[in-house]
């Protein structure tokens, strides 16, 4: 199982995630997934189609924001709409959790709430460097 990394008690984030791991989010009480990671960027990564069908089984939602390169600022809004109307823990997940982290703080600094440099500090808590981002 690759590590869901906590970001806030609400969000975390993660790199690309097994049918399995989807088991073990909703057990650990993750309402929603979102996927940030494009369908076919490695042959052996699940389908978005298959993560929401185990997550859907599991009793969770699931969104597909699929980010290539940087996020749009679409993108980022919607990622914190998405996590802040959730009813509960939110996983999303990319290859190694970095579009994921990226496209939530990106939302958060347009109008989620927080600031820069609590931001720069919650991605060093969860293992990211995020002081370039946000510049």
């Amino acid at each position: 199982m690759p590590p869901f990394r906590r970001v806030t008690d609400e969000f975390s984030v993660s790199p690309q995630i097994t049918l399995e791991d989807v088991a073990a989010a909703a057990d650990q009480g993750f309402v929603l997934i979102i996927n940030n990671r494009p369908d076919g960027e490695d042959p052996a990564q699940a389908s978005g189609a298959e993560i929401e069908a185990a997550a859907r089984a599991h009793g969770l939602d699931y969104l597909a924001i699929p980010v290539r390169g940087g996020p749009s600022p679409d993108q980022a809004r919607a990622q914190v709409q998405a996590a802040d109307a959730a009813d509960g823990p939110v996983l999303a997940y990319c290859r190694s959790g970095t579009r994921s982290i990226v496209t939530w703080a990106l939302g958060q600094a347009q109008g989620g709430g927080r600031d820069r440099a609590e931001l720069v500090a919650l991605g060093a808590a969860a293992g990211y460097d995020l002081d370039g981002v946000l510049g």
